[in-house]
């Protein structure tokens, strides 16, 4: 276990978009920092100086942070957290499957090492959060399996892995793909792609689903052999 004495709840929230962001292979820069917190860019470099003084993080001369072995330990943690605490909510409290992110994210900060493992065995260990993302067993990153659905093209069939933490933060678009049963696991086939329009529409058994392709960007699926 890490120490976690010195990690305000600011802190552990950023890196914890620092895991998911390099899960994904995506470059940390202060800029999508900045964007994603919606706060200013002084306000994200002061926080940066403090990560690296702490020596969770560390910069090269592209301004790109990357996490330090006691960083990603440190992500890791609340990553684990925050999906076990969803896990709680969706089945043993029956928080709908779209509202659990958010409280999950007030959750959280409050949570031991000691009622983090508890849970875990509690709820039979599990290996993802309700939206298919993988819970951290390690201080390594969890290689993420599956493609951004907007990716694919017509005619592929496809079977949803999970469901990106940025999508997650939208419990209106979480509502949305719930009402498609666009969930992990689900089955997919692309009907028609309209670029111009940033439409697509997804067959699943007897219902068609219309998707914009910034939505179908927060789905994660891989690619199935046609039968």
């Amino acid at each position: 276990m890490h120490d976690r004495n010195r990690i305000t709840p600011t802190i552990e929230e950023y890196l914890e978009t620092m895991q998911h962001m390099a899960s994904e292979g995506k470059a940390i820069i202060a800029a999508r920092l900045a964007e994603t917190f919606r706060v200013s860019a002084p306000t994200v470099t002061a926080t940066l100086r403090r990560m690296e003084r702490d020596g969770l993080i560390t910069s090269n001369h592209r301004r790109e942070v990357r996490l330090t072995q006691k960083g990603l330990l440190a992500a890791n943690n609340i990553v684990r957290r925050h999906r076990l605490a969803e896990r709680l909510l969706t089945d043993m409290l029956r928080i709908p499957w779209h509202e659990a992110h958010k409280e999950a994210c007030s959750l959280e900060h409050g949570i031991s090492d000691k009622v983090m493992e508890t849970l875990y065995e509690v709820l039979g260990q599990p290996a993802t959060c309700p939206h298919g993302n993988p819970i951290p067993v390690s201080d390594a990153l969890v290689p993420l399996k599956g493609v951004p659905l907007d990716t694919v093209g017509v005619g592929s069939i496809v079977v949803v892995e999970r469901i990106s933490e940025e999508g997650a933060d939208i419990p209106e678009l979480l509502a949305y793909l719930q009402q498609g049963s666009i969930k992990p696991g689900a089955v997919l086939s692309i009907e028609e792609i309209a670029p111009y329009a940033g439409t697509m529409k997804v067959h699943q058994k007897d219902r068609e689903f219309a998707l914009g392709t910034k939505a179908a960007a927060s789905v994660w699926v891989t690619p199935l052999e046609k039968p």
